[in-house]
């Protein structure tokens, strides 16, 4: 897999998807809503960190300037939502404008382990 498809499947991250019953530690509805809403999700990818804001209202917003060459952008807004217990959005450039939703796991503390629907998975640091 490409650097720049693992970032892109990374940024999308922040997609999460869990089964009905939720497997043993996974985040799901109103919980999972309460650990990203109004806080900064900093994903850690091989390129390094991206911060992406999630926004109470279902914005979502990043910048990454270090990564504009792979992204062809170095910011870029959406949208995120809660659905069947995983964590889903939606760019308005990055990722070709496409849904990714994931499941979400509680590591130790601030740190969160997601999977996306096709596997690809990471950890990422949830900030105030």
């Amino acid at each position: 897999m490409s650097r720049l498809h693992w970032f892109v499947a990374a940024c999308a991250v922040v997609a999460l998807t869990a089964a009905a019953s939720a497997e043993q530690g996974n985040l799901a509805g109103p919980a999972l809503r309460s650990v990203v809403a109004g806080k900064t999700v900093v994903l850690a990818t091989p390129m390094g960190q991206v911060p992406i804001q999630f926004a109470v209202n279902g914005s979502l917003s990043a910048y990454a300037p270090d990564l504009k060459t792979f992204l062809g952008s170095d910011r870029d807004r959406g949208t995120w939502w809660v659905s069947n217990d995983r964590l889903c959005q939606k760019w308005e450039k990055w990722l070709d404008g496409r849904s990714h939703c994931f499941t979400v796991r509680a590591a130790d503390g601030t740190t969160v382990h997601w999977t996306r629907d096709d596997g690809l998975n990471g950890t990422a640091r949830i900030s105030h």
